[in-house]
């Protein structure tokens, strides 16, 4: 009995230290957010401002153009969600109900793209968004967008499929629905949640990317909001710390409500990826 006491109270103890690793960076981003400059200069910083100050959010507004960004971001985020959740649903269908061959060479590519590098995929995507000339575009930017999210989204949205009993299809064809009205007017619905959660998860991915949106915007007004933060690293790697710190703090608000909402949804979308019927 002791040494259950023990070892749930370390348990415990490791998971708070945990909480604490992952708290640290995001607590501090909001004291520097709020810091004025000669405490941010302080040789011995505090986690408390002891002058808070909105001064750094000003200038950080005035200095790089944030709502435009942030505009950019929320146009690639919403139409790679959109798109890759509208091109995954009906794959994820077919997948998970015909085992064929052809199922399970697509389950092994979902898998298999998960290791692929970003560096080693960026020069074909250049090449081919610069024959379609989507390269400097926001539409190039979301097609990149939906190509990467789309195998997780696959990946979530199998395991939503095969959590719906297939008696209901049965029985939906037995009174007369084909393939296209069976999916939509039985399956669609009750996959509602696993089709929002997927959607919300590629929308962060989105809204978070970095590398394809450096590459691939080269204009200031076509850049998302993570390019956009970089602006405030001088040229020799001197960065304007408060104003970097307000903006980054803003860019992450977003990211946490959405993912705050869907937490439980995404949990529940993994678990029922991992079992198999």
């Amino acid at each position: 009995m002791r040494t259950s006491q023990a070892a749930r109270a370390g348990q415990y103890v490791a998971l708070l230290g945990y909480l604490v690793f992952l708290a640290f960076p995001f607590l501090w981003l909001i004291s520097t957010a709020f810091k004025p400059p000669r405490e941010l200069g302080s040789l011995h910083p505090t986690w408390i401002p002891e002058n808070p100050t909105l001064a750094n959010f000003r200038q950080a507004f005035d200095e790089q153009p944030l709502l435009h960004a942030a505009f950019n971001s929320l146009v690639a985020a919403l139409g790679a969600a959109v798109i890759a959740v509208l091109i995954a649903t009906p794959m994820a269908y077919v997948m998970a109900r015909h085992r064929t061959r052809l199922a399970r060479a697509a389950t092994g590519w979902v898998v298999v793209s998960q290791a692929f590098p970003l560096v080693l995929v960026i020069i074909p995507l250049f090449l081919v968004l610069k024959n379609l000339r989507l390269i400097n575009s926001v539409p190039g930017l979301v097609m990149v967008y939906v190509v990467w999210a789309l195998p997780f989204a696959l990946w979530m949205l199998v395991g939503y499929v095969r959590a719906v009993p297939a008696e209901l299809e049965e029985a939906a064809a037995v009174d007369g629905a084909g393939r296209l009205r069976t999916l939509v007017s039985v399956v669609a619905p009750l996959l509602a949640p696993g089709i929002l959660a997927t959607a919300l998860f590629a929308f962060i991915t989105a809204w978070n990317e970095f590398f394809f949106a450096l590459v691939l915007l080269k204009t200031p007004e076509k850049q998302t909001l993570p390019v956009v933060l970089t602006h405030f690293i001088g040229a020799e790697g001197v960065a304007d710390l408060g104003p970097l710190a307000a903006a980054a703090f803003l860019a992450t608000l977003p990211s946490l409500v959405v993912f705050a909402l869907i937490q439980r949804r995404i949990t529940g979308g993994m678990l029922a990826g991992a079992v198999k019927s």
